[in-house]
């Protein structure tokens, strides 16, 4: 690679870990296989005893096309075609973006008392910054690895090469600061208001 900036670019967008076993694999929703079925493999392989796969449809269509009622149908379908037992999939099927996706996933752990302290988040490759800031939002005292998957044939290594590759990966540069505002504001606020609390308790 010719040009630091574009590593740089890279090396943010493209988030990959070394993997440990962990307490469930995540599936932000998708109307694409690849994601499902690499949670199936590594399901396969001992890494999680749990999938959940989430969404409804994208808040952007307003309903899931092809014989499915929604995303979570579709990846559930995909992961039990893999081999993967039907009790082993939890089911979230409310979610409609990626930040929604993580706030849904973390209701269906807690209403269901399931314990997470490790997590792997089975996506996009160029997906995989973004929903693992949102994950993290949702999940600060989980430990969470990404399993990212090729999609579109937009790579690490190519996606600069092709107008849908740089198109892609922008937008997801441009996503990763401007669907945060609301959420580091509240953030903000809550540190405020503790900072206030604990000026209270030294008085």
């Amino acid at each position: 690679m010719k040009h630091l900036f574009f590593q740089c670019i890279t090396d943010f967008i493209f988030v990959e870990h070394t993997l440990k076993p962990a307490d469930i694999l995540f599936v932000p929703g998708g109307n694409y296989p690849q994601a499902a079925l690499g949670a199936a493999q590594l399901f396969k392989q001992g890494m999680a005893p749990l999938i959940l796969p989430s969404g409804r449809c994208s808040i952007l269509k307003g309903c899931f096309e092809g014989p499915w009622e929604s995303e979570w149908d579709y990846l559930r379908s995909v992961l039990m075609g893999a081999g993967v037992p039907e009790n082993r999939i939890l089911r979230e099927d409310r979610a409609t973006y990626t930040y929604e996706n993580a706030i849904r996933s973390r209701e269906v752990l807690e209403e269901q008392k399931i314990r997470v302290e490790r997590g792997i988040i089975c996506c996009q490759a160029f997906h995989a910054r973004r929903c693992l800031l949102y994950y993290q939002e949702q999940f600060p005292d989980t430990e969470l690895m990404v399993s990212p998957v090729v999609t579109k044939g937009i790579t690490r290594e190519n996606w600069y090469l092709t107008r849908q590759g740089i198109d892609t990966v922008l937008g997801e540069v441009e996503r990763c600061g401007s669907q945060f505002h609301q959420i580091m504001y509240s953030h903000m606020e809550e540190m405020k208001n503790l900072e206030k609390m604990r000026e209270g308790t030294d008085d």
